[in-house]
């Protein structure tokens, strides 16, 4: 098995830690810690290992699915690379609709997986690691998401298609029946449709999650982007019981349980604390994405109206492509964007906007010192 170098996490690693400003990070600013109690007890395992049974059924319930439907994971990252594993590279010959080995729901029996992009990294690169992938491209600058041609790039051996929505970089939230049209693909391939939607609940009104579609949805999310509670690392997968299951038994070789004390800290943030966290987080989000949208028309820039707190912005005129406007505004002004080609676009650039407005505003006027000041590139 190999997988490529994360590249944008390997930009970050170069940058973020000595820049002044971070302009790429892709959630909403982060929550302080005396919003909530603090205190989970004894710092033990979670017990059992894939969460509080309440809990998950709790959480299950957002799904119209079960306790055992839900399983508790390090962020989404790991909820997706359970999946992965999960999925594909099964030598069992069981369709979604078959019989499992523990007589439950069988799970997806390829090694291929349909994957739309531009997307995070991760969730190309990993189950290319494991099997197959064919890309399935949006295009700019709708980036409109066609099942039309995600049923041409699903085969026999199709195990999974995924879907990021909203969509990282671009911030496109792919409408609800577009979403059901790639559903209706995976079950016509006996597959799975998988949805990182980590984003969703900045939407002001969120469709539909893909795990309450039916037998062939999973939907794998996080208090990460839209709770602003990254440092928790708490989120969770939620779909069919034999793939849950199976995510839960590569769980216990990679972390074992989730954190206690993100599990703590989550029943707050899904409790009582919830509406407001989700208001007050939405509000800054809008307020900072018409600020960014004011400062692209002064300098004539171009991105798709995002959802969420992500934009993916054509490259300003007198540099060769996204990198190097990048290097030349974390080099000049201590300012961090992301290249475009770590997307497959080198003439764009993802900015974020969810950190809070004044440090947006300063990193914005920074970038304009840069476009203003090139006199045709470096």
């Amino acid at each position: 098995m190999r997988i490529d170098p994360f590249g944008l996490e390997r930009w970050f690693a170069e940058h973020e830690h000595e820049a002044d400003i971070m302009l790429a990070e892709s959630g909403i600013r982060s929550l302080d810690a005396s919003r909530f109690d603090l205190d989970p007890g004894k710092l033990d395992y979670v017990i059992p290992t894939n969460g509080d049974p309440d809990f998950r059924a709790s959480v299950g319930d957002r799904y119209g699915r079960g306790a055992d439907e839900v399983l508790f994971t390090c962020g989404t990252q790991e909820a997706n690379f359970l999946t992965f594993l999960s999925l594909l590279g099964d030598e069992q010959g069981l369709g979604a609709a078959g019989d499992g080995e523990d007589g439950a729901s069988g799970v997806g029996s390829g090694t291929h997986a349909v994957v739309v992009t531009p997307t995070y990294q991760a969730l190309h690169a990993v189950p290319d690691a494991f099997g197959e992938v064919t890309r399935v491209d949006l295009a700019p600058p709708e980036w409109g998401l066609d099942p039309d041609a995600i049923a041409d790039a699903a085969r026999d051996d199709t195990a999974v298609i995924v879907v990021n929505n909203p969509n990282n970089p671009t911030g496109r939230y792919h409408d609800e029946a577009a979403m059901r049209a790639a559903y209706d693909v995976a079950v016509d391939r006996d597959a799975y449709l998988l949805a990182d939607e980590v984003y969703r609940l900045l939407a002001e009104a969120p469709q539909p999650p893909v795990a309450s579609f039916g037998s062939h949805g999973i939907s794998t999310t996080s208090l990460t982007k839209a709770y602003g509670l990254s440092g928790l690392r708490f989120g969770w997968i939620a779909g069919p019981e034999a793939v849950v299951e199976r995510a839960w038994r590569w769980k216990d070789y990679t972390t074992i349980s989730p954190s206690l004390f993100g599990q703590h800290v989550a029943k707050q943030a899904l409790g009582r604390r919830e509406p407001n966290i989700l208001e007050e987080n939405r509000e800054l989000a809008e307020t900072n994405r018409s600020i960014v949208a004011g400062w692209l028309d002064r300098h004539d820039l171009d991105w798709y109206d995002p959802v969420g707190v992500n934009g993916f912005v054509t490259v300003p005129d007198g540099f060769d492509d996204g990198e190097a406007f990048c290097r030349a505004v974390v080099e000049e002004e201590s300012v961090v964007l992301a290249p475009g080609g770590l997307f497959g676009f080198p003439g764009r650039f993802r900015i974020g906007f969810g950190l809070p407005t004044e440090e947006l505003m300063e990193g914005l006027d920074r970038v304009s010192r840069v476009i203003e000041g090139t006199d045709g590139g470096a």
